[in-house]
């Protein structure tokens, strides 16, 4: 998940910041799970898709 949340911030050109604002999901989850430190529970995973477009689930076709 780490890698697709890196590479639909990248796309956009949006800090973690920017995504934080829009989704709901505070900074430091949206770290954590760009440095693959913390795997975000299912709710977070919903609100950073829904913000960001675009399939974030591994193993998930898009």
């Amino acid at each position: 998940m780490a890698v697709r949340l890196r590479t639909a911030l990248d796309e956009r050109g949006w800090s973690v910041a920017h995504l934080s604002r829009i989704s709901g999901v505070a900074r430091f989850t949206i770290a954590k799970a760009l440095a693959g430190e913390a795997w975000p529970d299912l709710l977070t995973v919903a609100n950073l898709e829904k913000a960001l477009g675009c399939d974030l689930w591994p193993g998930r076709d898009v």
